[in-house]
């Protein structure tokens, strides 16, 4: 009992919780300031609003993490041996998402250490030289080339004829997602059309596919929010 009165002694005396809560308001003010640069500049086609909610929860986490583990050795030896046998399966599909993963936990990693000073910062830094290296760079990519949004959501599962029924009118196709739904898909396009009249005949040709059939098409997919 004695030694458990120590241990606890030991940790309140390594943890100051006014620095504790300041760190969390810092990680929860960061993540949100990363969420809605990434939502509003981001080139993902995916879900980003949905995405960028996962960033505050992953911060805030990772802090608490460090928190722990900076503040006893004990406990540190003990948390690695119970992540370790934490596996996660979820596949990040765009090299962008993994980047902005990894700041989020730059964020969380710096204020558990008691770097909140450091980790405002960098991030400063970081979105500031990416804003304006994407200024200089423009936007003229996705415009000189042309390229639309398409996304069908649909209760057909006949993968092989939505393809072709877009080949047949844009001279670009490319398939960026597959999300299987409870009966049917929901599909994202990357595609390239020659004039309006393409789109029109896409637009006929998909709609006819069934009833439940819905048809996005949007240009520039990097202004997507």
């Amino acid at each position: 009992m004695l030694r458990f009165e120590e241990y606890l002694d030991d940790f309140n005396n390594n943890i100051v919780f006014q620095d504790f809560f300041l760190n969390i308001l810092v990680v929860a003010l960061l993540t949100s300031i990363l969420r809605i640069y990434y939502i509003r500049f981001g080139n993902s086609i995916t879900n980003r609003r949905r995405f960028g909610s996962n960033f505050m929860p992953l911060g805030l986490t990772t802090m608490l993490i460090i928190t722990i583990v900076k503040s006893s050795i004990a406990l540190s030896l003990g948390l690695v041996g119970a992540l370790s046998i934490v596996r996660f399966r979820a596949a990040i599909k765009d090299p962008e998402e993994l980047t902005f993963l990894f700041l989020v936990i730059g964020i969380g990693l710096a204020s558990g250490a008691n770097q909140s000073l450091l980790g405002i910062v960098a991030v400063a830094l970081i979105l500031g030289l990416l804003y304006l290296v994407k200024q200089i760079e423009g936007k003229t990519q996705f415009k000189s080339e042309d390229k639309l949004y398409v996304n069908i959501s649909t209760d057909s599962n006949d993968l092989e004829k939505i393809n072709q029924l877009l080949s047949e009118s844009f001279h670009y196709v490319e398939l960026k997602r597959l999300d299987t739904l409870g009966s049917g898909m929901d599909l994202a396009y990357i595609c390239k059309a020659k004039n309006i009249k393409d789109i029109e005949v896409v637009r006929d040709k998909v709609t006819e596919l069934s009833p439940l059939t819905t048809l996005s098409i949007v240009d520039q997919p990097d202004l997507i929010v």
